[in-house]
């Protein structure tokens, strides 16, 4: 032992250590862990090494680094990310969060989010970056404790409409974040509505804005973002007119050299040719089915009952409900729309809705319909539907016995039906579904990439996973939200995808799923979309409606077929007028920014 501590060799200034700690002077446990911290921290240089990436259960692209390295070392947390739809800007907004949370730089997080995005970016950040912690407003624990749930979750992702609400941005606004995300923040371009001073007025340390069109119809609006992130940037309203817009037309830039230098300490942006992603090529195929009388009697029949019902709530809400309309306006919309889902998807799939609305009290006046229709739909022997896939699948997996095919339906009964149906094949198919564990989940998929034929999927699938081994989707049901669809599409036609992708859509005719496919692929060749254009053009409508509502009003509205046709066919021309609009954007945004943001 004494040869031992003879051996033992200390650093200059060790004696001052030994002595203070043969003295007893220790210091208390806060500041030793505040030291420890700092010491961690000085091992790591600013931000040229982001220690995050050992962390990730993915590999991103080098562009998304120095992106998130931009974000954290130049502009210091607080900045614009404006990549072109489909490069991955929430990729690069997760990698920031992610260093920041592992320096110990940020606990408390607010993400906010458009609706429909709210699912993906919990998804995302849980199966990419590990993070599982983050609680959405669609929560029920977080539903529960209302207003005080902000305060309760110091990590939560949030829509907009939800956030922005009165009584909850009372809340928000008096807690101090650390971080901040707000996606698609081209919905905060004009600084006189709710959404812009709301966001504007949260507490915030770091704050990230992610929007592939900063600017849509004047400068002003770009003012008005870099605001939110770093007020007096571009001076007051007036003065950046004065110096950075031609007067007289709003849209057109002057002092472009000043006004790019002022831009590079708040954006980075990187265009599609920039970064050299060039995905193979996608190509849909709608097979349109007829369905045999039975099921066709029981499709209208289950049609006319919601229509009766949304008429109802409809007369109702004019003061014009009593007896019956009384009754049946009390359904819910939400159910309504489920029901009428449903029936498009196969006859299994509506007994349980059907049945629970049999059992409410105040619809025992038309319990025998619904009782009826329960019948019904489980004596149908016949599944067009179900065939026209077995009939797909033969070609498709006949053709090449190593192909892959996932096949998307929304409703457990279907998916219970088609498991039936596969296993009578001989077909060597995965479940996969919301009720699976995370780790059920994870060996699903790893047996689907290295023996399975067929995925055999919910939505669950068709959020955060990355399936580009496969190169085959069939949509059995189609979601009436296009975003939907387009989350399915972008599993499998992403990067990493190496051959070309065909998209099967099935659609019974005389349907609301018919009608969707047709306006969709004819009005928007929404197929031949990049990944994330859907959202851009949908934001482009001049009825800013949840798009499954505009479709459940034409359908309930139409009297007959040919008013229903005319209904799609206005919808169809809304969505072109609105893609127009969203390119003529985008041709803008190129134009004002072009190449000059990338990340260095």
């Amino acid at each position: 032992m004494t040869d031992l501590i003879c051996d033992l060799q200390l650093q200059p200034g060790a004696e001052r250590v030994l002595g203070a700690a043969a003295a007893g002077r220790f210091a208390d446990p806060l500041s030793y862990r505040l030291q420890l911290r700092a010491e961690r921290l000085a091992l790591v240089a600013g931000f040229d090494e982001l220690i995050c990436l050992d962390a990730l259960h993915f590999t991103p692209f080098p562009y998304q680094v120095k992106a998130a390295q931009t974000a954290l070392r130049r502009f210091r947390g607080r900045g614009l990310l404006c990549d072109e739809v489909g490069l991955g800007k929430t990729i690069e907004a997760g990698l920031v969060l992610k260093e920041y949370l592992l320096r110990q730089m940020a606990e408390r997080v607010l993400i906010i989010t458009p609706p429909s995005l709210v699912e993906q970016w919990r998804e995302e950040l849980a199966t990419k970056f590990g993070l599982t912690d983050f609680v959405s407003n669609y929560d029920p624990e977080f539903q529960e404790l209302d207003t005080e749930a902000w305060q309760a979750f110091p990590r939560v992702i949030s829509s907009l409409a939800t956030a922005r609400r009165r009584e909850h941005r009372r809340v928000i606004t008096d807690i101090m974040y650390d971080l901040v995300i707000v996606d698609e923040a081209h919905h905060l371009k004009n600084r006189s509505t709710v959404s812009w001073k709301f966001v504007n007025k949260i507490q915030k340390k770091y704050i990230l804005m992610l929007t592939a069109t900063p600017v849509q119809n004047r400068l002003d609006e770009l003012y008005n973002l870099i605001t939110i992130l770093k007020p007096g940037q571009l001076k007051t309203p007036r003065e950046f007119r004065r110096q950075f817009v031609v007067q007289g037309d709003p849209r057109l830039p002057k002092n472009r050299g000043r006004l790019r230098e002022l831009l590079a300490d708040v954006m980075v942006r990187h265009a599609r040719g920039q970064v050299g992603i060039d995905l193979p090529p996608r190509r849909a195929h709608t097979v349109r089915i007829p369905l045999t009388p039975d099921e066709r009697a029981l499709y209208d029949d289950v049609s006319e009952f919601v229509r009766r019902c949304i008429r109802a709530a409809d007369s109702s809400q004019d003061g014009e409900g009593s007896g019956e309309a009384g009754v049946l306006s009390a359904v819910h919309h939400f159910t309504l729309r489920t029901l009428q889902r449903e029936i498009g998807s196969s006859p299994a799939a509506v007994v349980p809705t059907l049945m629970a609305l049999a059992e409410r009290p105040e619809m025992v006046p038309h319990r025998g319909e619904l009782l009826s229709m329960v019948e019904r739909a489980r004596a149908i022997r016949t599944w067009s539907k179900g065939e026209a896939m077995e009939r797909l699948l033969m070609s498709q997996l006949a053709a090449d016995g190593r192909e892959k095919l996932i096949v998307f339906t929304h409703f457990h009964a279907t998916l219970d039906l088609l498991a039936d149906l596969l296993r009578g094949m001989g077909v060597d198919f995965v479940l996969y579904h919301g009720r699976l564990t995370q780790s059920q989940k994870d060996e699903a998929i790893n047996r689907f990439e290295q023996s399975g034929q067929v995925l055999l999927s919910t939505e669950a699938a068709g959020e955060g996973r990355n399936l580009q081994f496969c190169r085959l989707m069939l949509n059995f049901d189609l979601p009436w939200n296009p975003q939907r669809i387009e989350q399915r599409v972008g599993r499998i036609h992403r990067v990493g995808q190496t051959r070309p992708v065909e998209i099967f859509n099935l659609s019974a005719e005389g349907t609301v799923e018919d009608y969707i496919l047709e306006l969709l692929d004819r009005k928007l060749n929404m197929f031949e979309l990049v990944i994330g254009e859907m959202d851009m053009i949908l934001g482009h409508m001049e009825d800013e409606r949840d798009f499954e509502e505009l479709v459940l009003e034409i359908w309930t509205q139409a009297r007959t077929t040919e008013e229903a046709m005319s209904g799609f066919e206005r919808l169809g021309d809304d969505l072109a007028r609105a893609r127009q609009a969203y390119q003529r954007t985008h041709e803008y945004d190129e134009a004002l920014f072009g190449e000059d943001f990338a990340a260095e």
